[in-house]
């Protein structure tokens, strides 16, 4: 009897790991022969899986490491990539006990040639940013799709309205024509969440397309439909939470694998507390460690398999979607060391790759921290290329709505410029003056055309690379305070039955018709004319209501070709004296209109009419 119940125990003890065990995730699903980054650890999920012994027999590949954490249903894979491997399937086995209990397929593909190479974005460019739910409708038949919890629902600002990835292939035509050269959508991973799903911002699968935008293979289509149009394609990463739908939320890889062991705990948004030497730790810790909101567990990539699932996972979308850029949502938010190893990760794969970082502060410290060369009094050493401007973004709208006076007017922007100091490379900042996260600067402005118009000059002139928000091209409006679902508003003729159609140019108001030709003429004209994209600024302190700035070849003392932006933001025309001007400007010298190409003889003075921008070419 003591033997027959020895062997039941037995048999109960090595059951579980000698019945053949099945392995539900294994990601990243494949690499690439040639990759710098050639160990990928594989994220390997499973019931029991931990129990068992991973074995890869193939010429050019081998498992160098196997970790386990407290969860017994994962493994972390090691595997390095030889850079004469084969492409190809790789047969992993799972062992236990001798036995092979399970197997997986993995698999190496070929690299596109040239993909390390890539060109990313820069001042060249200029930048079409779409919230693609909203942009245009290309498929009905995934607006609603069986398994996933929402479902399409127009009618609600804060529903899925069904645009997606068919809408922006479509259009791309459309984008190109109006002068842009990037395209970023916001996230375009699944995002399966019961309500508000529609942003992207709250991503359940890393690796997956949302259905109702389409599939992976359908972002390659859209970044080679649009390179053929001379449009790169920028994604949009998330690296600071995930949305509460995750399947890592049913069965977590680890205990720290989220922040505030797996339970909420809003974050105090106080983000000078990275930088400020005075700052509590506990404050610091409650900014990086902090959720935004019960939906978006926050992720601690302190722990080294989230940081490597996470590069890991950016590296593979540039390589998979042939991506020329990135954008980085709540940048700041995440462990700063992992904010520096990311970067670096990405960069050393992609010498010439871009990316811009958001951090919403109006204070160019907080921000030129993150940009690659910053030197940080706390020995934070960035590898970022680019960060959002949100300083000047902040002192423009102020500045368009400002009274005149010694300090009002124009001189909060003025002056927020006279701050590039604090860059390492101000002329790689991102400049916008509305996106997906603020009201649109039409509404901002209380339906003014002619200061809207003055804004946009500045935005396609001034140094870096512009981002524009998609709709506000035919003023699309929406409420003056932030509403997000009415700001985000649907495209005008991307669904079918729209009574005007942004696209084809019908059904248009006469100031939406003005307002989509001027974009269309200032960013064609910006994009061919290369003193804006590398040309030095020189500013002349804003008199009268009228800031006046130069992009030159030269110095500001012996100047080259120039062009000449003035921007007059009062009610009335305002005579300007050029002699303050010299030597970019002489008496006698003969202009070009640069949207249309008008010639203007200079005298002594030059009149900007009332709410205007004169944008004029110098010899």
């Amino acid at each position: 009897m003591r033997f027959l119940l020895a062997c039941c125990l037995l048999w109960f003890a090595v059951a579980p790991a000698a019945r053949a065990a099945v392995v539900d995730h294994l990601e990243p699903g494949n690499w690439w022969v040639g990759m710098r980054h050639d160990r990928v650890e594989l994220m390997v999920h499973g019931a029991g899986i931990a129990r068992t012994t991973p074995r890869i027999d193939r010429a050019g590949v081998a498992v160098v490491d196997v970790q386990r954490t407290d969860n017994p249903n994962y493994l972390f894979v090691t595997v390095h990539v030889a850079v004469d491997a084969a492409p190809g399937a790789v047969p992993i086995a799972f062992e236990a006990d001798g036995r092979t209990v399970a197997t997986r397929d993995w698999r190496l593909d070929a690299r596109v040639p040239g993909s390390a190479q890539r060109r990313g974005f820069d001042a060249a460019d200029a930048i079409y940013l779409v919230v693609p739910d909203r942009f245009a409708n290309g498929d009905p038949g995934n607006d609603s799709v069986a398994g996933l919890r929402e479902a399409a629902r127009r009618a609600d600002p804060d529903g899925r309205h069904g645009g997606d990835i068919a809408g922006l292939r479509r259009h791309l035509d459309y984008i190109a024509a109006l002068g842009f050269t990037q395209l970023w959508p916001t996230p375009m991973l699944e995002n399966d969440q019961p309500r508000h799903s529609y942003h992207g911002y709250a991503i359940t699968d890393l690796y997956r397309v949302d259905p109702r935008m389409g599939r992976n293979e359908d972002v390659r289509a859209l970044a080679r439909d649009a390179r053929a149009r001379g449009i790169g394609l920028v994604m949009d990463v998330v690296l600071n939470h995930i949305g509460s739908g995750h399947w890592w939320m049913r069965d977590l890889p680890a205990k720290d694998w989220i922040n505030g062991g797996g339970k909420f705990s809003p974050t105090n948004h106080r983000r000078t507390t990275i930088q400020d030497p005075h700052a509590a730790p506990a404050d610091r810790a409650g900014f990086t460690d902090g959720w935004f909101v019960p939906a978006m567990p926050d992720l601690n990539q302190r722990n080294p398999h989230v940081a490597r699932y996470l590069i890991q996972n950016t590296l593979w979308w540039i390589e998979y979607a042939g991506l020329s850029g990135i954008r980085e949502d709540t940048f700041g938010y995440a462990d700063s060391q992992f904010l520096s190893d990311w970067a670096k990760a990405v960069t050393d794969e992609y010498p010439h790759f871009s990316m811009v970082g958001e951090e919403w502060s109006p204070n160019p410290a907080v921000v030129a921290h993150w940009q690659r060369g910053k030197a940080n009094p706390d020995g934070h050493v960035p590898h970022m290329p680019s960060m959002m401007d949100f300083p000047v973004h902040v002192a423009l709208r102020d500045a368009l709505l400002r009274p005149e006076g010694w300090d009002g007017g124009w001189m909060p922007l003025y002056e927020m410029l006279a701050n590039d100091f604090l860059y390492p490379d101000p002329g790689r900042l991102v400049v916008f003056t509305e996106n997906h996260d603020t009201s649109r600067l039409f509404a901002h402005l209380d339906g003014d055309l002619g200061l809207w118009k003055v804004a946009m000059a500045y935005l396609a002139t001034v140094r870096g690379t512009p981002q524009f928000f998609y709709g506000s091209e035919v003023l699309l409006r929406g409420p003056r305070e932030r509403s997000d679902g009415l700001l985000r508003a649907d495209m005008p003729g991307g669904w079918a039955g729209d009574a005007a159609d942004a696209f084809a140019g019908s059904g248009l108001a006469a100031a939406q018709r003005e307002a989509q030709a001027y974009i269309r003429a200032l960013f064609t004209w910006r994009k061919r004319t290369p003193l804006l994209h590398d040309g030095a600024l020189t500013h002349y302190a804003p008199a009268d209501g009228v800031y006046v700035y130069f992009r030159h070849t030269g110095t500001a003392a012996a100047p080259g070709p120039s062009v000449m932006v003035a921007l007059n933001r009062t009610d009335a025309p305002v005579t300007v004296p050029l002699a303050r001007f010299a030597p970019f400007v002489r008496t006698g010298m003969r202009a070009r209109g640069a949207l249309d190409g008008a010639e203007v003889d200079l005298g002594d003075t030059l009149v900007v009419p009332a709410k205007a921008a004169t944008l004029l070419e110098l010899p």
